[in-house]
């Protein structure tokens, strides 16, 4: 994965004697001593009849692409995906990927790029220069059996023998592969500067650490990501053990909320549109966890209002419900909602829009099911600034809605 903490393995690997068996693959990450014991992937109704097997883990570790051979394939090994089942702790009846991706022939060693649409992979069915080619595809909707056209990678990655086993770093600049044309031995491994038209959707690193707000300490913690305004989870990541850097890959097109979590803190949200990026680009975001403290401010970082208005746009919903878990798990919480403004108006209008904005937010937790009593709400207008109002960046931070918890 990106931050270098999961790797997947291709064997089922026996706990008690530590003997190695196939037909399946197992999950190991990385701790502080090194790798944690591999865990299983139980795949719900997994099957193959074929001697080899490959897969591919999605960035995001919410797509299990794999390449087996069942009775109801198109040919030899088809490429299949899995998703996770949250519940179960298991994953998904493979799905076929269909007879545009699948061939009659062979269809194996699956890549999916970092934009989680673009997938590459070898076939012998298709046609092509060899004896196996690199072929290229863009997945078109989210059912995963709807695909473009394979697209040969042309005759500087395929030759008139084997070629495989492509994949290419997060920034899609360089492709690497396996082939057994003019090396050393009987396949070796090449590296190529990626053609621009074969180059997947551009995507972001997002990189940085997690601290304790109130300490400065940094935190072992785990990673989410989420897509705005639907809140539905994009990915999992986890800070590195020996340095507590996390990293995580965000395709283009959306806005993201991500943040850190741990025992005993409240995330403070981390919010980033990509809506518009064109190239790949590497950004420093550091994270923060607030210690969960009477009489301590927590910024809620993705709440959203019509402009000037007090109207909370449905962006902010996935943000409100983590409060509201909050409340929910710790019934004894009693809390103060407080907004603030820039000081861009007059000071009678930045006031009365703050208690406005703190007021609505009471008033969606009571809507759903916190009680009115465990909640107060206040205004401050522009008289609690963060940061400098001289500035657009200064006037966005203190432009904010904060919770204190007032009892617990």
């Amino acid at each position: 994965t990106p931050d270098g903490n999961t790797v997947l393995l291709s064997n089922i690997y026996q706990y008690f004697d530590g003997s190695v068996t196939g037909g399946g693959c197992s999950i190991s990450s990385r701790q502080r001593g090194g790798w944690a014991f591999p865990r299983h992937q139980e795949i719900d109704k997994f099957e193959n009849s074929n001697k080899y097997v490959n897969y591919c883990l999605s960035n995001s570790g919410k797509f299990l692409i794999m390449a087996i051979e069942k009775k109801k394939g198109f040919g030899e090994k088809d490429l299949w995906v899995s998703f996770p089942d949250e519940k179960q702790h298991t994953w998904t009846r493979p799905i076929n990927l269909g007879n545009v991706v699948n061939s009659k022939g062979g269809e194996f060693a699956p890549f999916l790029a970092a934009d989680d649409k673009t997938l590459y992979f070898a076939s012998d069915g298709h046609g092509g220069y060899g004896d196996a080619d690199v072929w290229m595809t863009k997945r078109l909707d989210d059912t995963w059996t709807n695909w473009s056209t394979p697209v040969n990678m042309g005759d500087k990655i395929n030759t008139d023998d084997f070629d495989a086993y492509f994949s290419i770093d997060a920034a899609g600049e360089y492709a690497y592969f396996a082939s057994a044309k003019s090396g050393y031995g009987k396949s070796d491994i090449f590296r190529i500067k990626m053609p621009k038209e074969a180059k997947p959707e551009p995507v972001v690193l997002v990189y940085g650490k997690v601290f304790d707000k109130k300490t400065g300490e940094p935190i072992k913690a785990n990673i989410s990501y989420e897509i705005l305004p639907s809140g539905s989870e994009a990915g999992t990541a986890s800070t590195s053990p020996e340095d507590n850097v996390y990293k995580i890959v965000l395709p283009y097109g959306n806005n993201y909320g991500f943040m850190a979590s741990s025992n005993n803190y409240y995330s403070i949200t981390e919010n980033l549109d990509l809506k518009d990026l064109t190239e790949y680009k590497e950004i420093e975001v550091n994270l923060y966890l607030a210690p969960i403290e009477k009489n301590e401010a927590i910024r809620l970082n993705n709440i959203f209002f019509e402009f000037g208005k007090a109207t909370l746009k449905e962006e902010s919903y996935p943000e409100l419900k983590r409060l509201i878990k909050l409340l929910t798990d710790n019934p004894t919480i009693n809390i103060e909602i407080d907004g603030h403004t820039d000081n861009v108006g007059s000071d009678a209008d930045n006031l009365e829009l703050s208690k406005n904005r703190a007021a609505s937010v009471v008033e969606y937790l009571t809507q759903n099911g916190i009680k009115a009593n465990r909640l107060a709400s206040q205004g401050y207008g522009e008289t609690k600034p963060i940061a400098t109002n001289d500035t657009e960046e200064g006037r966005q931070l203190n432009r904010r809605v904060e919770f204190m918890v007032t009892s617990k």
